[in-house]
């Protein structure tokens, strides 16, 4: 007799994984946003450093990790909740506030993650489209807010679109929500985003206790690996709710260590960053130049439909352009795994692997015809 799983096992979607991390060729991974450049030295060391005390548990409450993220905001300890990457803090959140009967409202296509909140708690998903220029559209996510929304989700800048809406948008949504209902921003790729200061966000803590920003170690500070995220949040409330409902331990001793040294090198980041900002420009203009129309980016990927006709041309042909750049050793992520057919996302990488990476998809529009808007 076969094992019986639970009512929510069924509704889960299986998270899109990028695939061939088993594969052992020189490949150009761009379907991860990843850093492509490694941790920084002084990051490495105390990495390194931290490892003749595994044979102890880490802090289980990130005590040095959340007072560095408090000097580095200006937001209470307290009020900092920290996570087996932002994931986890995510995923924690669904389990804290959701429940059948309540409503969960986002954008969609965003990140895959969401859909797992509602799915696992039994909650209704309430997707709002996102507007003509693959942005949210917070006026209508707005008017979706009922007396049984307990979660509201903005991905800004947006994954998969790579879109942001400014601060000043931001601001004036969140004004708009009632108190009973918690926004997360979700800022995974926000120190990418020129619209604004990346820190213009904190401010609006201060004014609206059911507000969350979330935010990780993986993407600029390229500790991926190590997975290690936090959440700037309005209220202790919620950071307590979102540790209630999490194992203990959640997040690593090697996570910590390579976090708080991570924060103390901030004039490097900005120059990882001015460098991801120089490749986006570079490729973005030559992705255009193949006919292609990518998103306005304020991350660390583009986005970018593959001109054809209807789904099912729109499938095909972004079966096959996936297939051709595949065949040559270039990995991107499929837009259908995202909630959108016809469409690509790739992470900007080194200039080399930004190099190969168009080289291949000019072949292959070579071989099955350029896009055609």
């Amino acid at each position: 007799m076969p094992l019986e799983f639970s009512e929510r096992i069924r509704r889960i979607p299986v998270y899109p994984a990028a695939a061939t991390y088993a594969s052992d060729q020189p490949l150009v991974r761009l379907a991860s946003n990843e850093s492509p450049y490694p941790p920084l030295p002084a990051v490495k060391d105390a990495i390194a450093g931290a490892l003749e005390q595994l044979n102890r548990y880490p802090d289980p409450t990130n005590s040095l990790l959340r007072k560095r993220l408090s000097e580095r905001y200006g937001v209470p300890a307290a009020r900092i909740a920290v996570g087996n990457g932002s994931c986890d803090i995510l995923l924690a959140a669904g389990e804290a506030l959701l429940e059948p009967g309540a409503e969960f409202v986002y954008a969609w296509p965003s990140f895959s993650v969401y859909p797992h909140l509602s799915a696992a708690s039994g909650a209704t998903g309430v997707t709002v489209p996102l507007d003509a220029n693959d942005r949210h559209d917070l006026e209508a996510m707005a008017r979706e807010i009922t007396a049984a929304t307990r979660l509201v989700v903005v991905c800004n800048p947006n994954n998969p679109t790579s879109t942001a809406l400014p601060s000043s948008e931001i601001a004036d949504f969140v004004s708009q929500v009632p108190g009973h209902v918690c926004v997360i921003v979700d800022e995974a790729y926000c120190e990418f985003n020129v619209l604004d200061d990346p820190e213009s966000s904190v401010d609006l803590l201060a004014a609206h206790p059911n507000l969350a920003l979330l935010r990780t170690f993986s993407k600029v500070y390229g500790l991926c690996g190590l997975r290690a995220g936090f959440a700037l949040c309005g209220s202790e409330r919620l950071v307590q709710a979102l540790d209630q409902v999490r194992q203990p331990f959640f997040c690593n001793a090697l996570a910590q260590a390579g976090a708080i040294e991570a924060l103390a090198h901030q004039d490097e980041v900005e120059q990882r960053v001015a460098r991801t900002i120089a490749e986006r420009i570079s490729v973005d203009e030559r992705l255009r130049a193949l006919g292609l129309q990518p998103a306005d980016s304020q991350a660390n990927f583009c986005w970018f439909e593959l001109g054809g006709g209807d789904t099912e041309d729109a499938t095909a042909r972004e079966h096959d352009v996936m297939a051709g750049l595949t065949a040559r050793g270039v990995l991107v992520r499929a837009g259908g795994a995202l909630g959108r057919a016809g469409a690509l996302r790739v992470t900007y990488g080194t200039s080399a692997e930004n190099e190969r990476f168009l080289t291949a998809l000019a072949q292959v529009f070579a071989e099955i015809g350029a896009p055609v808007g």
